[in-house]
């Protein structure tokens, strides 16, 4: 039997600097191969957030390759999830993912100390994320299937 193709989620927050690219880095991390990874920003930013680079440093995760980038249809269009934060009106939905919106606050402008908060809520997000991905493909056979008929807020 062929294997399916992996899980992909989008991560998705304003600026594309800080949020979705720590979490981005996490998922990288724990799933390796076995998740496909996008991140994206609705108005992107200049750089990655230095103290979300450092704060991932911490842990042993670079980020600091990483650019922002535009928030694009296709990248909704080629991802089972669409993780939100933050991005309000300007994340696409499309019928057939699966939509969840985390509420983190923004580290965008604070230092390293008040971004390891925000960091270690993240990772833990992310890991109850994985072991999602990995329920469902283990219980499903194949890719994910959407457990949220609209994202929040457009209901």
């Amino acid at each position: 039997m062929p294997e399916s193709p992996p899980a992909s989620v989008l991560f998705v927050c304003v600026h594309n600097a800080g949020r979705s690219q720590m979490a981005a880095g996490f998922l990288r991390h724990l799933a390796g191969d076995r998740v496909e990874v996008r991140s994206a920003g609705s108005l992107p930013g200049d750089q990655v957030n230095p103290a979300a680079v450092a704060a991932m440093a911490e842990l042993g995760i670079d980020i600091s390759g990483q650019k922002p980038k535009v928030l694009t249809p296709e990248a909704a269009r080629a991802s089972d999830y669409i993780i939100t934060m933050g991005c309000g009106d300007a994340c696409p939905y499309f019928p057939g993912k699966t939509y969840l919106d985390w509420v983190l606050e923004d580290p965008a402008g604070q230092g390293v100390e008040a971004v390891r908060p925000i960091r270690d809520e993240i990772r833990t997000l992310v890991a109850d994320l994985v072991a999602e991905i990995g329920a469902k493909a283990t219980g499903e056979r194949g890719r994910p299937v959407p457990t949220d008929p609209a994202p929040p807020g457009r209901g």
